[in-house]
């Protein structure tokens, strides 16, 4: 298998990998340009509709504390087929969804149904290969995510033209019995019998505190988690921002929105050839510079009043490419020594990486200030942070 990646080549369960991390994005991106129908079909406010967003993030970040012990003690398979019908079953519970309030549960099972692709993918893709080869791997696993947040704002606003919001959840229902067939078909479990961990209450705690200690580990992950955050503080201020406050059209902004997850794919493999010679731990701290720089430069404009949609795009697509090296190799590196608990880390990862995402994007959304300032000041804070992050992560390269 490894020689495939070195090849540049796809096998089947990477693929499989990359289109259940694809979740997350689908089911979130594909009904961001259906905020206000569904603020106008539902009786609801904007900002309710927006916080239904924050509410999906809450549940995938406490779900993947779940999946994490799960997948180390019974494998990765099982706890995926559970996870998915989830999925399924709270997707099919959106497009039924008669208020607000019952859209938001609806999400907050749907998350933890999605959340197992945010976390049993990276332990699959580490049961195969070393650090560098992961961080490639990762880096061919944002190339397939990466399509889903360029089609899914683009086909959810059609599928929103046709047929109404309601249609964008059936559309998404159906992608989940599609990947549960295929999961059945394609997958097979990669956690050895010998590596399966007791699961017990004294073990996941234990497994988490000693996590949670790791300087190493901690840094590289809030290097990430952070990095991750600007990311949805633009995803839940963008429709707002580009629909109502630049009058972009839901078309429109579902174009915009690919133009950005496309510079994501772009970076990622750019940054999967780079890892061919450089490792890691030598392209991280140029990407997340590069971040910090696109962020401070959005605050600059946001204070001047010079913020156009020229200009946020701008510093979005600078942004989203250095992204598409920093999500992989912070991955890697952060699950580097955890070998032995690499559910339950990456888990952790992701519960961290979601959390501060749904921080971020809560607090653009209660922002009451008029155009880009709530999404600039998320932008330039964020990277900062994320930068200082990376830099206490090398110095505790060495250090638990």
């Amino acid at each position: 298998m490894r020689s495939k990646l070195a090849a540049m080549g796809l096998p089947g369960w990477l693929i499989l990998m990359g289109a259940l991390t694809a979740i997350g994005p689908l089911s979130i991106d594909m009904y961001l340009p259906a905020f206000p129908a569904i603020a106008s079909g539902l009786g609801a406010q904007s900002s309710e509709v927006e916080r239904t967003l924050a509410a999906y993030l809450s549940g995938m970040a406490c779900a993947q504390l779940i999946y994490g012990p799960l997948a180390d003690r019974f494998g990765r398979k099982p706890p995926l087929y559970g996870a998915l019908i989830l999925y399924i079953i709270a997707s099919a519970g959106c497009a039924l969804a008669t208020s607000v309030e019952v859209l938001t549960i609806c999400r907050i099972f749907q998350a933890m149904g999605g959340a197992a692709g945010m976390v049993i993918p990276r332990a699959v893709v580490r049961d195969h290969y070393s650090t560098q080869e992961a961080a490639r791997a990762l880096s061919m696993l944002m190339l397939i995510m990466g399509i889903a947040p360029i089609l899914a704002p683009v086909v959810g606003a059609q599928i929103l033209a046709w047929v109404g919001w309601r249609g964008i959840f059936v559309t998404i229902t159906l992608c989940g019995i599609a990947l549960l067939w295929t999961l059945s078909k394609v997958m097979v479990e990669t956690l050895a019998p010998e590596k399966q961990i007791k699961l017990s209450w004294g073990n996941i705690f234990r497994t988490y505190g000693g996590l949670l200690l790791h300087r190493r580990f901690m840094a590289f992950a809030l290097s990430g988690g952070l990095a991750s955050a600007t990311m949805f503080s633009y995803i839940v201020g963008s429709p707002r921002l580009f629909i109502e406050h630049f009058g972009v059209s839901p078309q429109t902004y579902g174009l915009l929105f690919g133009m950005n997850a496309a510079s994501l794919i772009v970076g990622s493999q750019v940054c999967a050839r780079l890892l061919k010679h450089h490792s890691p731990m030598k392209i991280l701290p140029w990407a997340l510079g590069g971040m910090m720089t696109a962020g401070l430069v959005a605050l600059l404009f946001a204070l001047t009043r010079l913020a156009s949609l020229q200009s946020v795009m701008g510093c979005m697509l600078v942004f989203m490419f250095c992204y598409g090296f920093v999500g992989p190799n912070s991955a890697a590196l952060a699950l580097s020594d955890q070998g032995h608990q690499l559910g339950s880390a990456s888990a952790l990862m992701g519960t961290i990486s979601i959390s501060c995402g749904a921080l971020a994007g809560l607090l653009v959304s209660l922002m009451q200030m008029p155009g880009p300032m709530p999404l600039a000041l998320s932008m330039a804070g964020c990277t900062t942070l994320a930068c200082l992050s990376g830099a206490l992560a090398r110095r505790a390269r060495h250090s638990v």
